[in-house]
């Protein structure tokens, strides 16, 4: 079709030329013979244009080796080659490692419902002993440890002899996970496995105990772990700025802990709710309740020297710690530059929560050979601790009360 029409532009252009010269009469015929040529030509280029919509694409066809499609039209001698999504488990060790330990413990329990390898993954003490650190770390000590390991010990037991019992603990991580589990021995492990078989090892290093098991134990509230409680009974005058052992338990709608002291004599055991962390802390010492702390500071104690003192009522009720001051002996002025009192074999402790009147303002304790003093009307003192934390002293002054004791 190009051929043609550039054939036809050379012959319009030779026409011109001889209508421009003079010619013989023969040649005029000639004329209106191309005339008549022309004319035909032309309608037959018109006929052309309207039959095939000629564009001025018919001069920029593409070469044989270009292929033009419909639009969305298949092309099946045409690989098209699609983006993989990466794999999380395409990651490298280092990289997934790093994105698993930003995860809250919630995002740990999502990720690990994926597949069996991100679960033994995310149900790894060394992933979840921060988040139990950082949530736990100030109210659970070694009692509460020993009392979890106690409760793996008995239910190892009860496995082993036939036994069945409540498991509370698989309770709770059944309510956070979506898929079954069942518990089993095997070994020394205690193994947490799911309906294919793809268990969550529970390390047993001496106490039996997955950090994750413990986490989410804690957080439902079904596990009670022994604690000590500020201030106990809401504040009751008669505890002010002392410390006693309860048990605890975890109510996660008010973010608070239901407390439950042991009993005192003849009195049952009292319960309390409401208690706010604030007022909770890990038992400083292991020395029970109702047994003597051995005080190993008596010598190093001076006047000025933030103290905490173990007092009962009467031998039957358990030792609380209170909260004191080492002061200085009647015989003394004050004076630092002068002031002996550290050289003397007593020590003035004092408690000036209460007004200088009161009996329990101020008592003097032997310092060698420290052991329980006191009598049924004043109480029984006991050991002694002295504090260098000072979080431990601020706690205290945070806890002062707003009004002097009498």
């Amino acid at each position: 079709m190009l051929f043609f029409l550039v054939s036809f532009l050379s012959f319009i252009l030779l026409l011109t030329k001889l209508f421009l010269l003079q010619l013989p009469s023969w040649v005029s015929e000639m004329k209106l013979l191309s005339l008549l040529l022309l004319q035909e030509s032309l309608a037959h280029l018109i006929h052309f244009f309207k039959t095939h919509k000629l564009t001025t694409t018919l001069f920029l066809q593409p070469s044989s080796k270009m292929i033009i499609t419909k639009k969305n039209e298949p092309r099946p001698d045409v690989v098209v080659v699609e983006e993989e999504a990466m794999n999380l488990l395409d990651m490298p060790e280092l990289a997934l490692d790093l994105i698993l330990e930003k995860l809250n413990p919630e995002g740990l329990l999502s990720v690990s419902n994926v597949c069996t390898s991100l679960r033994e993954r995310c149900t790894s003490d060394y992933l979840w002993e921060r988040h139990f650190r950082e949530r736990w770390g100030r109210v659970i000590g070694e009692s509460a440890r020993r009392e979890w390991e106690f409760y793996f010990d008995s239910l190892r037991e009860s496995k082993k002899n036939g036994v069945e019992r409540s498991n509370w603990v698989m309770e709770t991580i059944l309510r956070a996970w979506p898929c079954s589990w069942f518990v089993k021995e095997s070994g020394s492990h205690l193994l947490i496995d799911d309906d294919d078989d793809d268990g969550v090892d529970v390390d047993d290093d001496g106490g039996g105990d997955c950090v994750m098991a413990w986490y989410l134990a804690l957080e439902s509230g079904r596990f009670w772990f022994p604690a000590q409680v500020y201030n106990r009974e809401n504040g009751h005058v008669g505890f002010m700025l002392s410390c006693y052992d309860a048990e605890l338990s975890y109510d996660s709608h008010t973010d608070t802990f239901k407390a439950r002291y042991p009993p005192h004599g003849q009195r049952g055991t009292n319960m309390e709710e409401g208690v706010e962390w604030e007022r909770l802390r890990a038992p400083p010492v292991s020395s029970p309740a109702h047994d003597l702390h051995i005080s190993k500071c008596l010598n190093d104690l001076r006047p000025g020297d933030h103290i905490e003192i173990q007092w009962r009522r009467n031998k039957e009720f358990p030792y609380g710690w209170w909260y004191g001051v080492v002061g200085h002996l009647e015989s003394c002025d004050g004076d630092e530059h002068h002031c002996r009192c550290y050289n003397s074999d007593t020590v003035v402790l004092e408690f000036n929560q209460y007004s200088p009147g009161s009996r329990w303002r101020r008592t003097v304790i032997g310092r060698k050979d420290h052991r329980e003093e006191g009598n049924e009307s004043d109480g029984f003192y006991g050991g002694i601790r002295k504090l260098h934390d000072k979080y431990e002293i601020s706690t205290w002054r945070r806890l002062w009360p707003t009004e002097i004791l009498e």
